[in-house]
């Protein structure tokens, strides 16, 4: 083959890869630019990467970390709910129900029994079973109604309680629906006169002794 057919046949193959769109690049600067700007952000990415995944790891870490505390406010809730809401029924167990009934009890015979040859002890006791604004109120009947009727009338009255119940218990309240009879006599009418009625009793506590700080009949 002579020079010019070597020639000829250069250009020809010259000119049908560059009219050939699937042909491969073979260099340039486009090329050579891009291939730098891909290698420079190949250690970017593996950065990004890394932080991706440090993030992704403290989160993991951090969800056992939550169930702790979550653990912990649900037990301090249970605590609290077991001192506010159970540990009182321990202040109001059979022994203290028993408490309240005999002083219910107890009370409400000296606030209905009284004579008058012994006005004073009487009313003296009855005021020790009773507290608060019941016991203003009753000082007041007895000195205004109770203490002039009976020594005008000689009333004397004698009380016995039938039966007792707690209504309603607490640690530092009660209440006690309390079954008494009453037995009467006067001048005017020396043979007794029974009468049996019921009592809601409301007591508190005070200092250690359950008082009578509320007498509803009902």
């Amino acid at each position: 083959m002579t020079d010019d057919a070597r020639d000829i046949e250069a250009t020809e193959t010259a000119e049908a890869v560059e009219d050939d769109p699937d042909a491969p690049e073979t260099g340039g600067e486009d090329s050579v630019t891009e291939v730098a700007a891909k290698g420079d952000d190949s250690p970017k990415r593996t950065e990004r990467g890394r932080r991706d995944w440090s993030r992704a790891l403290r989160k993991v870490k951090l969800v056992p970390v939550v169930l702790v505390l979550l653990l912990v406010v649900s037990g301090g809730v249970a605590a609290w709910l077991y001192f506010e809401r159970y540990q009182p029924n321990r202040q109001t167990d059979p022994s203290v129900a028993r408490a309240v009934v005999g002083a219910a009890s107890d009370g409400t015979v000296a606030l209905l029994s009284y004579s008058p040859e012994s006005l004073d002890k009487d009313f003296a006791t009855a005021k020790s079973h009773l507290s608060g604004d019941f016991l203003s109120q009753y000082n007041k009947v007895i000195e205004q109604v109770v203490a002039p009727a009976a020594k005008q009338k000689s009333l004397k009255t004698t009380a016995r309680v039938m039966g007792a119940a707690v209504s309603e218990l607490h640690p530092n309240s009660a209440v006690v629906l309390v079954y008494v009879d009453q037995s009467t006599t006067s001048k005017d009418r020396p043979d007794p006169t029974e009468e049996a009625s019921s009592v809601l009793v409301s007591m508190t506590k005070v200092n250690g002794s359950w008082l009578i700080t509320k007498f509803d009949p009902v």
